[in-house]
């Protein structure tokens, strides 16, 4: 096409398809050489906005990106025609003005300091001329546009790091020519206001090239004085944060503190915001005090002798965070104070303990202050109220909250266990008090802040709690957000009652209450976990009403799916601390009605419906069987050494459970081998099993390796190798147990080399697996590799064939198999006889890998596999090294002979000995490899 009709079809063509190849062909044609010559055509005053923007916008393209190749000789040249063609389009349109300065900011860039000394101060010059075609004013604007898109285009420049610092400082420099420009045009009176707005852009602008404050101050001050215009109001704020904001401000103290004056000076201004309803105000008037506090409190508080304009700073703003009104309807400023608390407490708390207690002394009522107002702010509006709020703002009213909770923790650091006193005698005051009954809003917002702390803190040495528990009970729950705070208050105090058992009666009753209660669904059963997580060994007593009202809960359909999983990951808990004949009898009651659901299921055809309904149940049993443990594995609580249970004598009762269901289990199968998701829930049951179990599993071992082998054999799923991988690495070292394991490994092998030989593209996920099964296998069990049915070749092809695949995990996995394989050469015959006459085929699978054909967060891991080659392999991978250098072109067009030698004779130095060596030089050389060396692109790797 033609370049005129590839414009047209993308701004005027309605269909797609026509829009996505123009605007292929579009930006090929940008890059071309011919760029330079149409550019200029498409620039005409004829043509239209688009077109004229298309031609701006592909000079930019060519100077920012392809600057080498132009002849030094043009400079001048291309510098003159972009002058000109900004004079022409200075009263012409704005995107193509703005595009074709962001052209001669790239050109200056690119120029300074040694082509083009005094770039900026010439721009000034340039504007600045009488040119009695246009008009001054769009003269002085372009000029603003010119000087604003400057230091935006430095930021985003693909400039080298070296010249990166070179131009900055020479930009710094030349502020000098920019800043009393901008001085002026903001004092003129006559100055329009759309002038004064882009002057306050334009020094927004520049302040992000870390220009010394003091050099800044006379425009802090203008802009200070532009906030009284409401129309400069929103600009002249974005400057004067940015200003205050930029890192090297703090070395300037005394200019800092010259700022406090106009920050307190605006409280008057903020007061009438607050009044009117004038949020956008009031907000931007607390991100100027906000800036100031959070990034210079440190450096404001070594001021010891203006200690209190500065404290002065800090109630301004505590009038923020405590602004009247419910975030995140009324107002959205509180939110940005946060933060600015956290960094004056570490400040505070970093001084040398004399200074640390002067400072205390002051600030300690402050945050006494703060956490009043933040419990304030955190209480619920009226329910009248917060049934008009959307559920967004319902949504980020949670996460405020969440935002108020992690600040009430952190303050916790300063003020310590006074703080749970005070809360708890506020609370104590407001259940009490019977002339003046308090709303249920602020009873909420007192226990949120105690759970808050309780959540994170241990407060087992807190004389507070006995009281906070007997308190709870009195409180009248009248709302769900009263008893959802109630509950997850309980929660959190769980440790707690693990080491006050007495008190756990005072608080079950209302946990098993809300069980019944659909709407506090998640925090009463996230409660009772915890309760029966912590305090399993005292729940024996309560054991059967818990079990009563839980089974109830799931018959009524009252709990979500994964409210239901929780609640069996409680009753296992709480059934691991009771005698077998108990855990068997309540097992029974709570499993048969789902076994009754099931058996009915497995009969029926299947269907989508009834596919959720068997997942549902399998995983209600993985739950259950997930944190059923009569051994204890998972005590790590000193206080419990004294509770333990006498050991148990006879199978587990999950055993007994599972050689109960089975052939259910096989017969649910046999019908859904072919849905992936029902076979990964049904090895869901068994793995969680064997990791809750361990020994105890064995006599599930030989009918669990006999079904996983059937099911394996007639369709391969990844499930099915995963629990392979869990048995071989649980009963590896069990002569007892191990044949049966033994045979399915062997089994499972040669199906999936079957796979292999089929095409095994389509299952990345049964290759990542298989890889991770032979990585554990050699890990724990190598001698498996001695077999005489185990074909070592055709599994060392396919883990070459999976370092090839495109999904990063497969590879990965495969890089894991090798590092696994390679150390085994020297014991395992069949493994070295292998290594040594393919080894040369993994080489260069990983060259190629390394050369760009594998994604580079990878290469770490390609890394490993060369580390090991060099360590067991050495006199091999010197020959193999060199003969798969010699190959034209390879590992990538883009290395030179010498770089390929320089690679290969670092791999075989002495420095093969250190890993992160190794890693540095692959990283270094696949740079090479795709022609990143040296770009932007490196220097986040």
């Amino acid at each position: 096409p033609s370049l005129f009709q590839a414009l047209h079809q993308l701004y005027y063509d309605p269909n797609i398809e026509n829009k996505n190849l123009a605007q292929k062909w579009l930006m090929q044609a940008q890059v071309s050489p011919q760029a330079w010559h149409f550019s200029w055509l498409l620039l005409n005053m004829d043509k239209v906005p688009e077109i004229q923007y298309f031609g701006a916008s592909a000079l930019h393209i060519k100077i920012s990106r392809y600057w080498n190749d132009i002849p030094a000789d043009q400079y001048e040249t291309l510098k003159s025609q972009l002058f000109t063609h900004i004079t022409r389009f200075a009263s012409g349109s704005k995107i193509v003005l703005t595009r074709l300065c962001v052209a001669l900011a790239s050109l200056a860039l690119s120029m300074m300091p040694e082509a083009w000394p005094c770039a900026v101060a010439d721009m000034v010059r340039m504007f600045q001329a009488e040119d009695s075609n246009v008009d001054g004013r769009a003269r002085c604007l372009a000029l603003l546009e010119l000087l604003t898109v400057l230091p935006e285009e430095f930021q985003t420049s693909r400039l080298p790091q070296y010249r990166k610092g070179q131009v900055r400082s020479v930009l710094a420099q030349e502020c000098g020519s920019v800043f009393p420009l901008l001085e002026q045009l903001l004092q003129q009176q006559d100055s329009p206001g759309f002038i004064k707005q882009k002057v306050l852009k334009c020094f927004s602008s520049w302040v992000q090239l870390e220009i010394p404050l003091m050099d800044c101050e006379n425009l802090i001050q203008a802009a200070f004085t532009s906030l009284q215009d409401p129309e400069l109001f929103d600009t002249a704020v974005e400057a004067v944060v940015n200003a205050i904001s930029q890192p090297d401000a703090q070395r300037y103290v005394n200019t800092l503190l010259k700022l406090i004056p106009p920050v307190l000076g605006l409280q008057e201004q903020l007061r009438q915001a607050v009044q009117s309803g004038d949020m956008e105000t009031s907000h931007g008037i607390c991100r100027i005090a906000v800036a100031l506090g959070e990034n210079h409190s440190r450096a404001l508080l070594d001021q010891v002798e203006h200690w209190q304009s500065f404290l002065a700073l800090v109630n301004m703003i505590m009038f923020c965070t405590g602004i009247p009104g419910h975030y995140p309807v009324n107002e959205t400023t509180s939110s940005l104070t946060l933060t600015f608390w956290y960094t004056l407490q570490d400040d505070i708390l970093s001084f040398e303990p004399d200074k640390q207690a002067v400072y205390q002394q002051v600030y300690r009522p402050v945050y006494f202050q703060l956490v009043d107002v933040l419990l304030h702010k955190a209480q619920f509006p009226s329910d009248e109220e917060y049934g008009f709020w959307s559920s967004d703002e319902k949504e980020q009213f949670r996460i405020y909250r969440v935002d108020i909770s992690d600040t009430l923790m952190y303050v916790y650091e300063m003020l310590g266990a006074e703080l749970l006193s005070s809360l708890y005698d506020k609370l104590g005051r407001l259940l009490t008090n019977t002339e003046q009954p308090s709303t249920w809003q602020h009873t909420e917002a007192l226990l949120y802040g105690f759970q808050s702390i309780a959540e994170t803190i241990d407060v087992n040495y807190s004389d507070v709690v006995p009281g906070l528990i007997g308190l709870i009970p009195r409180i009248s729950i009248s709302n769900v957000q009263l008893a959802d705070t109630v509950m997850f208050t309980i929660g959190a105090l769980s440790e707690w009652l693990a080491d006050h058992p007495v008190m756990i009666n005072n608080v079950l009753p209302l946990v098993l209450q809300a069980l019944g209660n659909p709407e506090l669904s998640i925090s009463s059963v996230s409660t009772l976990k915890k309760i029966c997580r912590e305090c399993k060994y005292d729940l024996p007593p309560y054991a059967a009403n818990i079990v009563a009202v839980s089974q109830e809960a799931p018959m009524k359909q009252i709990h979500k799916t994964s409210q239901c999983m929780w609640l069996m990951q409680a009753l296992g808990f709480l059934l691991s601390a009771l005698q077998v004949e108990e855990i068997l009898k309540n097992l029974h009651s709570l499993i048969t009605p789902y076994i009754q659901q099931l058996e009915k299921l497995a009969d029926e055809t299947p269907n989508p419906s009834n596919k959720l309904a068997i997942i549902h149940i399998l995983g209600l049993l993985s739950n259950l069987f997930t944190t059923l443990d009569i051994s204890h594995h998972d005590d790590d609580h000193e206080s419990t050494e004294v509770k333990k249970m006498p050991v148990q004598q006879g199978p587990n009762p999950v055993v007994v459970v599972l050689q109960q269901v089975f052939q259910l289990i096989q017969k649910v199968l046999s019908k859904w081998l072919n849905d992936a998701q029902v076979v990964e829930s049904v090895c869901a049951i068994f793995e969680k099993s064997v990791k809750t179990l361990l020994d105890d599993f064995a006599p599930m071992v030989p009918q669990l390796c006999e079904m996983l082998g059937q099911m394996y054999s007639t369709i391969p799923q990844a499930s099915a190798i995963d629990l392979t991988r869990q048995l071989v690495h649980i009963f590896a070292h069990e002569p007892a147990h191990f044949p049966p394991i033994k045979a399915l490994f062997l089994l499972v092998t040669s199906v999936t080399l079957t796979l292999f030989q089929q095409g095994p593209r389509d299952h990345p996920d049964i290759v990542d697996s298989f890889m991770q099964l032979l990585a554990q296998a050699l890990k724990r069990k190598p001698d498996l590799f001695l077999c005489s049915n185990l074909d070592v070749k055709a599994v060392f092809q396919c883990g070459v064939l999976s370092l090839k695949f495109p999904e990063a995990p497969t590879v990965k996995a495969s890089c894991g198999f090798f590092t696994e394989l390679l150390p085994r050469c020297g014991e395992i015959a069949p493994v070295g006889q292998v290594v040594h006459e393919n080894g040369k085929v993994l080489l260069q699978a990983v060259l190629e890998g390394v050369g760009g054909q594998a994604s580079r967060s990878l290469m770490d891991h390609f890394a490993e596999i060369l580390f090991a080659l060099n360590k067991h392999c050495f006199s091999y991978l010197s020959i193999w090294i060199k003969e798969a250098m010699q190959q034209d072109g390879f590992p990538s067009a883009r290395v030179s002979p010498e770089q390929k030698e320089t690679f290969s004779q670092q791999i075989l130095s002495r420095e093969r000995v250190n890993k992160r060596r190794v890693k540095e030089m692959v990283k270094e050389f696949t740079l090479l490899c795709r022609g990143l060396h040296g770009t932007e692109y490196t220097a986040d790797y």
